[in-house]
């Protein structure tokens, strides 16, 4: 036995509405003036068949809305949090090497840092050597990426003479991009050039970029040697530094030393940070989590 199609129920109606409105036409219609009255009333059938089509619903299979397979919209990441911030730092478990996880990271700095540059040796002139400037600057106040607009917190961990620095802060999306692009462009503008220091010593500083995990949203590399002398003798300051955009907060790892720039360590915490980082966005708890050394 063949199965009847089955008729959608908003024609069914559709259809009703016209026979009725045909039937009632002819009633009380005579003669010519039921022919333009059956032609009025056919249009209002037609209009009204219309509408219910239009009111039917067209969804998806799913009843997702548009553009989300899976039935909801896609979750942005949620704003970092004081706890937040502290929860995405790294842990010792994080890092290989022997890395140890020390108090009194905020107060970290290194005197190889301090001078000014030596503005006579830019062909461009001032604008270039004022990058410069503000790259050594934030790297010796660790802010390279400017103020943070929220909640941030910092942790480090030593290993010898080498030292990783960690911090994650929540900053203004258009602000922190801009720093980005800014960091990209140092290699060029400050490929190599001289910092006068306080005590009289000339430093040779030299920038370039490095390759950073493919982890975030958005992100940087830069390596930077600083060669001149200290206490006493020649020295060579190396720093490798990272920062990747998640949402809008980001990760930043500095690290080095007068033993090198620690690369392998510093991508590997810049792998674990952003994931941290993400995890906590996200709604989630990382593991482990950090050592409370205040």
């Amino acid at each position: 036995m063949s199965r009847r199609p089955v008729v959608p129920p908003f024609r069914l109606v559709a259809s009703a509405l016209a026979a009725a409105a045909l039937l009632t036409t002819a009633a009380c219609s005579d003669d010519g003036a039921a022919t333009t009255a059956a032609d009025t009333a056919a249009d209002q059938a037609r209009a009204a068949e219309r509408n219910i089509a239009e009111q039917a619903p067209t969804g998806s299979p799913t009843g997702s809305p548009t553009g989300s397979p899976t039935g909801s919209a896609t979750a942005s990441p949620s704003a970092l949090t004081e706890s937040g911030a502290k929860a995405a730092l790294l842990t010792e478990t994080d890092l290989e090497g022997g890395w140890n996880q020390v108090r009194d990271a905020g107060k970290w700095r290194d005197s190889m840092l301090i001078g000014q540059v030596d503005v006579a040796q830019f062909l461009t002139g001032k604008a270039d050597a004022s990058d410069c400037q503000e790259l050594v600057d934030g790297l010796y106040g660790e802010d390279l990426l400017g103020k943070p607009s929220g909640a941030s917190a910092l942790t480090g961990f030593q290993q010898g003479d080498s030292r990783l620095l960690e911090q994650v802060a929540a900053y203004d999306r258009a602000a922190l991009d801009d720093r980005l692009k800014w960091m990209a462009s140092l290699p060029q503008k400050c490929d190599q050039f001289t910092l006068d220091g306080s005590g009289g010593g000339e430093r040779t500083v030299q920038v370039t970029e490095v390759p950073v995990p493919e982890v975030g949203d958005a992100r940087q590399g830069l390596h930077v040697t600083v060669r001149g002398d200290a206490d006493g003798g020649p020295a060579t300051l190396s720093l490798m530094v990272t920062a990747v955009r998640v949402g809008d907060s980001a990760v930043t790892v500095t690290g080095g030393g007068l033993d090198g720039d620690q690369k392998d360590s510093v991508e590997q915490a810049t792998q674990a940070g952003a994931e941290r980082l993400r995890t906590v966005l996200d709604g989630g708890t990382p593991s482990p989590q950090p050592t409370d050394l205040d």
